[in-house]
């Protein structure tokens, strides 16, 4: 489905109701993507990459920095056709250890004006033994395949480390990495979990059992904080030094944000976390603090508002090592995963960089984005 055939659907899907045209998406997905044929024809349609899009990333060498974010795929029924569009890495999740039905519906609305999304889900998931099962059944890829923990709604704040524990355990044998979500809006409190004594609290157990893990398995799995886009600054420097004190492996920066500033449409008001467009300057500002405040000893994953070679290129030049997408895609099509990698070559070559590692945190000592990060935080 490249981005033309995706314009005469998207029609279609905009006039159903965003969780029943995700779900119809889905039924048809996964009974086409049996037939070989489908298979051939995909890849045909999204195979793409490049030498210069290579890159390392939490142990592992990937095809290319390009991402699907959490959320889209929660149990992991189309990872591999998801796969198939052509991501270097893809996150899985949010799951909780037991299944749970999430919040009432409506609970996902589209702001077209925009070109963003206001979901209130509420880690809407079949647990972790499911996504466990389906991740069973991807076939090997030069991939990284990550999972995204969250806790569930009756289980109390003071015991979320028990939850984050519990998932890692479930998934422990299939995932490449793991996201800490303390940072989505739709469960209540969650956020509190950001505070610096509570995220002390919750890593350090964590952490701990992802090392014992470790030494018992021969497997090491690489832990992320996934970090909120409306953090004041002196929060994020907290944040920062807890983090790298507690070991962790990684930051994914941004969640949906709460903000509604400058939105048009009509249900901007609806409660939830915004996604799409209007958050991306707020990524870019949060990705660009976060790489100083670490000294580029985590490895940050951008994601939040990309929509284009541009944004991804802005993003790794602010500091990002790799980047996701999830509302874009919506909007846009799954041809984007292979325009936004080829205009990103083109990007890299233009400016004499032969591998987009080497672009990495390059406009750290720009005055422009020093400007734009110290404005927004």
């Amino acid at each position: 489905m490249g981005m033309s055939l995706y314009s005469y659907l998207k029609p279609v899907l905009f006039s159903l109701d965003p969780e029943t045209a995700h779900g119809l998406v889905f039924r048809v997905v996964g009974q086409v993507s049996r037939w070989s044929a489908i298979s051939a024809l995909q890849r045909a349609l999204f195979t793409y990459d490049h030498p210069v899009l290579r890159c390392d990333l939490l142990g592992h060498t990937l095809p290319n920095p390009v991402g699907l974010a959490a959320g889209f795929d929660k149990d992991g029924l189309l990872a591999a056709p998801l796969l198939g569009l052509g991501f270097g890495l893809a996150e899985f999740g949010g799951v909780t250890p037991r299944p749970q039905p999430g919040n009432a519906r409506p609970r996902i609305f589209r702001l077209s004006e925009d070109e963003a999304l206001i979901n209130r889900m509420g880690f809407n998931n079949r647990g972790a033994a499911h996504l466990a099962e389906r991740l069973a059944l991807l076939p090997a890829s030069e991939a990284l395949i990550g999972v995204n923990l969250g806790k569930n709604l009756d289980t109390p704040l003071e015991r979320a480390s028990a939850d984050f524990i519990e998932g890692l355990r479930s998934l422990h044998d299939r995932a490449d990495y793991m996201t800490i979500n303390v940072s989505s809006p739709n469960t209540p409190g969650l956020r509190s979990l950001q505070r610096r004594d509570s995220l002390q609290r919750t890593l350090e157990p964590l952490c701990a059992e992802r090392d014992a893990l470790a030494r018992r398995s021969g497997k090491r799995i690489p832990l992320l904080v996934k970090l909120a886009p409306d953090l004041a600054r002196g929060e994020m420097e907290a944040l920062v030094e807890v983090a790298i004190a507690c070991g962790v492996d990684g930051l994914i920066a941004t969640n949906t944000a709460v903000s509604r500033d400058g939105l048009r449409s009509p249900l901007c008001g609806e409660e939830g976390g915004l996604s799409g467009r209007p958050i991306f300057a707020r990524t870019l500002a949060v990705v660009s603090a976060l790489y100083r405040l670490t000294a580029a000893r985590l490895p940050i994953i951008g994601v939040g508002g990309i929509f284009s070679a541009e944004d991804v290129y802005a993003l790794v030049r602010a500091g990002a090592s790799a980047v996701q997408i999830y509302t874009a895609l919506i909007y846009r099509g799954p041809g984007l995963v292979r325009e936004i990698k080829k205009g990103l070559v083109n990007l890299l070559q233009r400016d004499g960089f032969t591998s987009v590692t080497q672009a990495v945190g390059t406009a750290a000592a720009d005055a422009s984005s020093s400007d734009i990060a110290e404005k927004d935080i």
